[in-house]
């Protein structure tokens, strides 16, 4: 049987936007990659150019954006999974947890990336999502979220930690870390009110 939230949603209601706001996510990702490769991947350069100022659209732009399908599809998987966790918690806080960590990825990939290099990609969503349902269960002392983020941690956690090791491999992994970070204070800043039962207190 179904639970009714207190918004007027029930759980199913719930799940059931979450993963179409996702597919839609996703399939519109690559789309924008059928597009990028219909006109020459004339899309590319909206990337993340550092330290231009000529450039700055890419600030947004850059993780609806990815260089071939193979780049899509490593991100695909487990943006849905995690974005579907996040947005089981309400669209609005999905939306607005994404927004700010590709904000965070956009700004601090365009200050601190290697000159004369071009960043674009879903990846730093990724990594922020993942600190944000790792974190979020400890922060708000929610059993089921912590039992959500340790399962995270335990499925993706160790690719992931080599994802914010600095190498010379072309993978941007400074915007993985700023996004990771980004998605960890995200949940600390987001935490819903612990609840805590009433005390009765004699008059």
């Amino acid at each position: 049987m179904s639970t009714t939230t207190d918004e007027g949603w029930t759980r199913t209601d719930r799940a059931k936007a979450a993963a179409q706001l996702m597919v839609g996510w996703i399939a519109l990702l690559w789309l924008i990659e059928a597009v990028d490769l219909a006109t020459g991947h004339a899309l590319d350069p909206y990337g993340i150019s550092p330290r231009d100022p000529d450039r700055l659209a890419g600030i947004v732009a850059h993780p609806f954006l990815h260089f071939g399908f193979g780049h899509v599809a490593s991100n695909s998987f487990p943006l849905f999974v995690l974005g579907f966790v996040t947005a089981l918690s309400g669209i609005r806080r999905f939306l607005t947890v994404s927004g700010l960590i590709c904000l965070a990825v956009g700004v601090g990939s365009w200050l601190v990336a290697p000159p004369h290099t071009l960043g674009a990609g879903a990846s730093g969503l990724v990594f922020g999502l993942f600190g944000y349902v790792v974190v979020r269960g400890f922060v708000e002392r929610s059993v089921l979220g912590i039992a959500v983020g340790l399962t995270a941690a335990a499925y993706w956690g160790g690719s992931f930690l080599l994802g914010v090791v600095p190498t010379d491999s072309g993978v941007g992994w400074y915007a993985h870390l700023i996004g990771l970070v980004a998605g960890v204070l995200t949940a600390l800043f987001f935490r819903r009110p612990v609840r805590r039962p009433l005390r009765r207190v004699g008059a």
